[in-house]
């Protein structure tokens, strides 16, 4: 399973929510799910730890991936 970087997480200027950016042509082109009611989504996933770090102010940025 190989994982396509698909932006950042940092949290926001004010330090009071997470901002999540994704690369536009990273997204169009990531596998989708399509769930019973017909909805189209993509998978990102941040893992938990590094999530904490940038919370927690000891790093300045995450990575987003998506696995294809």
């Amino acid at each position: 399973m190989d994982a396509k970087l698909m932006g950042y997480v940092r949290k926001s200027r004010n330090g009071k929510a997470i901002k999540i950016s994704v690369a536009r042509e990273a997204f169009e082109s990531a596998k989708t799910y399509r769930t019973k009611n017909g909805d189209e989504y993509v998978d990102l996933v941040i893992r938990l730890e590094k999530l904490m770090e940038v919370v927690n102010g000891n790093a300045e940025v995450t990575a987003a991936v998506h696995f294809e």
